[in-house]
Formats: structure tokens, C-alpha cells, sequence
């Protein structure tokens, strides 16, 4: 749990409402938007409705990991090299891997049934759910509100 909460310190560092709207907003285009399944607007609303079913903190820490490592990759694939928020996603994509390496229990067994459902379909790029156009900041934005729902208690 040490290792994680310092994962999770790093990445509250890295997401500052200042460096979000930097990286995310002023360096993009106006009204710039990112294609991402409807399972990838992952908000606080919906970690609220699977708590209300019961659902455990490692399945939900599993979901936000999964949800969100998607939307960075999906985030980086518009970017060229040279773009100003290219190495930010970078550290950010790696953070959220070193963060993986702590999670070696998600997999099927250990996750809610109905999350691992929409884990698999994130992880595997089904699209049968539809497409949304999202702007990157709103995606790292319900990232950071759903890290702090997941984390503020344990990683104080």
C-alpha cells in the first residue's frame, strides 16, 4: 500500500488543476475533442452508483486504472512527438503503468463481475457501446476526482 499511495502522491502532483488546463486545454485547439467509449467517461457519479451495489474498492481501483490507462494511450495517439503536452501524457502513461505493477490482482477472479465486463471491453477497444467525443481535459479532470474518491481515505 506504501508504494501505491506514492504512485498515487505522484500522480496528484502531476494532475494540478494548473497542469491539466495547461497541458490539456491551452495547448490544444479550441473545442478539441478525443474519441473514447462511452465505458471511458468514467465520473465520480458512477463510482458512487457501484458502491451503492456493493461493489469492492479493489473491482472500482481496477476500473478507474483500466478506464483511465486507455484514455492516456487514446489521448497520446493524437499527439505528435514535438507537442507540447506529448512528454506530460508520457509521464503520466508511466506512472499509471508503474501503479499496474501494484495491481497484479486484476484479473478476472478478484473483480466484480459486471466491472470486469466493462474492464475487458475498455481493455480490448469494443466499440459495440458507441463513441463519445470528449475533451481531454474533462477525461483527466473526472480522472482526478475519481483518484481522490479512490484514494483520499487510504493514501492520506
Amino acid at each position: 500500500m506504501q508504494k501505491e499511495c506514492r504512485i498515487i502522491e505522484a500522480l496528484q502532483n502531476k494532475l494540478t488543476y494548473r497542469q491539466r488546463l495547461q497541458y490539456m486545454k491551452h495547448y490544444f485547439p479550441i473545442n478539441y475533442t478525443v474519441n473514447v467509449q462511452f465505458e471511458e467517461v468514467l465520473r465520480a457519479s458512477n463510482i458512487t452508483r457501484l458502491r451503492d451495489q456493493n461493489v469492492s474498492e479493489l473491482s472500482l481501483r481496477c476500473l478507474w486504472l483500466s478506464v483511465n490507462s486507455q484514455v492516456l494511450l487514446k489521448i497520446g495517439a493524437v499527439l505528435l512527438e514535438k507537442h507540447l503536452s506529448w512528454e506530460y501524457i508520457q509521464d503520466l502513461c508511466l506512472l499509471f503503468e508503474h501503479l499496474a505493477e501494484e495491481y497484479e490482482d486484476c484479473n478476472q477472479g478478484n473483480v466484480d463481475t459486471n466491472v470486469w465486463d466493462v474492464v475487458e471491453q475498455v481493455l480490448t477497444g469494443d466499440t459495440g457501446s458507441g463513441q463519445k467525443a470528449v475533451r481531454p481535459k474533462a477525461l483527466l479532470d473526472n480522472c482526478v476526482k475519481v483518484m481522490w474518491m479512490l484514494y483520499s481515505e487510504s493514501c492520506e
